[in-house]
């Protein structure tokens, strides 16, 4: 019988594959937060792993087959990876994978069980075939084992060339470093951090990387937040005296940086009622008093006075979060970019007009397209002129480009990021 960890991540699999879930849901259910630290943590590398992985597993996987992997049976297919992920990336005994793999699908028909016993023991036996030339042929690397879908991969190499194409989907193999910031209501906070961890302060002032130790504890005792970088620098442009909105809040971590920062109060926006109720929830467990949840749609704000800051963290493809989402490489399609710089243009209309003449308004995106960022941000600019880029301040020079800020997983690590720091005229 496979143990209770690896089905249920051939389960998760399988849900994320049919796209009837977010892969941060399925991770999140009770069935996955009731299993001990220890093995949910081997959860979330097998299910994390195989989809980040997911191309070259197909490239070694496909010379053992007699038919393409998308015409064999979705749990056979699942199977297949998961075991595959285990012999090639895993110290787990090559037998145990087999095995377990194939008990997943035996319940289904001995024959599949029959077939991924077959497929998999000639892995084992074989090994992978050879990487293509990342060089040569930077297509077929980032087909496979870059593991992109072939419209992405296409799409990079056009945009950023075969050397920053391959650059960053090598960075998105890897799983993204553990960014934190400290709670600022506990004095002990750095102590208790310094004696657990080994450290290493960040360019955004506040900001911490885990390089090892055991920084779960901490999080769950509130000793710290967990937080990606590019997370912690639009919370810090943001933070500003006077009256914030965060306007698509949740799940809430950069209105509570805002909060903490800040000289006044937060307004933190969100129109999902389930999200909304994770997101107050949150505010009350780190204390966070002049933080005030809110259901507001952002492409109707409710309101009829300004606020001097407005923060628009804009809902968005996720393309520069391949890393801790790696789900998003096999769901998004081509359409879906056109498709969500046209919500972000809706955004930004609406919320343009609630910044306070002399306020500011934060634009960002955890996206690497160029529609996402530049292409909604120019058009912008050209038809209100009572906004333009503001001065930058000197902790973010590391990630200035021209009057915006990017955060590149190949350079900074983490997920990517774009900002705009944008100044509404006092006469506007």
């Amino acid at each position: 019988m496979p143990t209770p960890t690896r089905r249920l991540a051939f389960q998760i699999l399988a849900r994320t594959e049919s796209g009837r879930a977010t892969l941060a849901d399925l991770l999140a259910t009770p069935e996955a937060e009731a299993l001990p630290p220890r093995e949910r943590a081997f959860l979330h590398e097998l299910v994390l792993g195989t989809l980040r992985r997911r191309g070259g597993l197909d490239h070694a996987l496909k010379p053992l087959l007699d038919r393409p992997l998308r015409e064999l049976d979705a749990p056979v297919r699942t199977a297949l990876r998961l075991g595959a992920y285990q012999i090639l990336h895993l110290r787990v005994p090559g037998r145990a994978a087999v095995s377990e793999a194939v008990d997943l699908v035996r319940d289904r028909s001995r024959k599949a069980g029959g077939f991924v016993n077959a497929v998999l023991r000639q892995l084992l036996r074989v090994g992978p075939p050879a990487e293509p030339d990342p060089e040569r042929d930077p297509l077929a690397w980032l087909t496979t084992s870059g593991s992109l879908p072939i419209w992405l991969a296409e799409r990079w190499l056009r945009r950023l060339g075969p050397a920053a194409a391959v650059s960053r989907a090598r960075a998105f193999l890897e799983p993204p470093p553990v960014f934190f910031r400290l709670n600022p209501r506990l004095g002990d906070a750095h102590a208790r951090a310094q004696a657990a961890l080994t450290l290493r302060p960040l360019a955004v002032p506040g900001g911490w990387e885990a390089m090892e130790g055991r920084w779960a504890e901490l999080a769950s005792a509130g000793v710290l937040y967990v937080q990606d970088q590019g997370s912690q620098m639009v919370a810090h442009l943001a933070a500003r005296p006077g009256r914030v909105l965060d306007a698509c809040a949740a799940p809430g971590g950069k209105a509570l940086l805002i909060g903490d920062l800040g000289q006044g109060v937060v307004v933190a926006g969100e129109a999902a009622p389930r999200r909304l109720r994770t997101l107050a929830a949150l505010c009350r467990r780190w204390g966070a008093t002049n933080v005030f949840p809110l259901g507001a749609d952002a492409r109707r704000p409710p309101f009829r006075a300004a606020f001097d800051t407005v923060l628009l963290d804009a809902p968005c493809t996720g393309l520069g979060t391949l890393g801790r989402h790696p789900d998003i490489r096999w769901r998004l399609r081509p359409a879906d970019i056109p498709r969500q710089a046209r919500r972000q243009r809706e955004l930004l209309e609406s919320l343009a007009p609630i910044v306070k003449p002399g306020g500011a308004l934060v634009y960002a995106t955890c996206s690497v397209e160029d529609e996402e960022n530049e292409g909604v941000i120019a058009p912008f600019l050209a038809s209100h002129p009572g906004f333009a880029p503001a001065s930058l301040p000197a902790w973010a020079a590391p990630f200035a480009d021209g009057p915006f800020l990017r955060l590149r997983p190949e350079r900074d690590r983490g997920d990517a990021f774009f900002a705009a720091l944008l100044h509404r005229s006092a006469g506007a």
